[in-house]
């Protein structure tokens, strides 16, 4: 029996400011979603306060997966339960190779009563399927041994977390605008690598985007707009080729207590700081 992610009437605030107003998304595992919304409306807010970012603090409402309260836990709980976020901006990890990182989040998932100092994953059985799941990847086996993001290129940054997803196996995808910064080959091998894995493991798949691009490589069943704060379109891939052609105008005209707060969010976005 698939998973839920479960979404109910979510509020967010950032710094006393609201953000999210009301969001409800139900995603079932083998399921693709997609989510677009233009800059400031709350998009990665909503990532960010699923998987538990401090900064970011829920006044109203609830998050479940297969019925757990994610509200409740902290954030390594929330990857423990299933739930996986790719970063928009990767942080890098000096001195944290790779295959050493992924050995303790693969061991720490896997095995969510362990405790630091206790065994990890054997190096054997974990060289075993590092090294299966890259060929299928079609990853040099080098790249296991860099530094974590170091000096990654954007398409590096973002297959290094397509390689995550892969050995962690989690019931729930978010990806935040994976697609950002990268060129269209690279959009296509990082998607390429999330199509695979989602497929073999029946994960389901939030993509978080701006544009049509990677939904023509990751292909969503269900699209929804975020706009103000707040989920106002449900449906499929007909929104996409709609917002391609006419962009989010017709969705201020069909929505206009959404387009009021959507340009108070952009107003008071505080620059160089937090990503909405």
């Amino acid at each position: 029996m698939s998973k839920v992610l479960k979404v109910d009437n979510l509020h967010v605030a950032i710094d006393g400011k609201e953000i999210l107003k009301g969001v409800n998304l139900t995603i079932k595992q083998g399921e693709v979603h997609a989510l677009m919304g233009p800059n400031g409306s709350g998009k990665s807010t909503l990532s960010y306060a699923l998987m538990g970012h401090p900064n970011y603090e829920v006044t109203e409402g609830s998050a479940t997966l297969d019925g757990v309260d994610l509200l409740e836990l902290e954030a390594d709980e929330r990857a423990k339960a299933g739930l996986f976020l790719a970063f928009q901006y990767p942080t890098s990890i000096p001195g944290v190779t790779v295959a050493n990182f992924l050995r303790h989040a693969v061991s720490n998932v896997r095995n969510p009563n362990r405790k630091e100092g206790e065994d990890l994953i054997s190096m054997r059985d974990f060289r075993k399927e590092l090294r299966a799941e890259m060929d299928e990847l079609g990853m040099d086996p080098d790249f296991a041994r860099r530094y974590l993001n170091e000096g990654f290129s954007g398409g590096e940054k973002k297959r290094a977390e397509v390689l995550q997803l892969a050995m962690l196996r989690p019931a729930f995808a978010i990806l935040d605008e994976t697609d950002s910064g990268l060129d269209i080959d690279a959009v296509r091998i990082v998607s390429e690598g999330v199509n695979k894995v989602a497929a073999k493991m029946s994960t389901g798949v939030l993509v978080i985007t701006h544009y049509q691009r990677i939904l023509n490589y990751i292909k969503p069943q269900f699209v929804h707009i975020l706009f103000g704060g707040r989920i106002v379109e449900n449906g499929g891939t007909e929104i996409v080729e709609l917002l391609e052609k006419e962009g989010y105008d017709w969705i201020r005209a069909k929505y206009p207590d959404a387009a009021k707060d959507e340009d108070e969010l952009e107003q008071n976005a505080p620059a160089g700081q937090l990503t909405f």
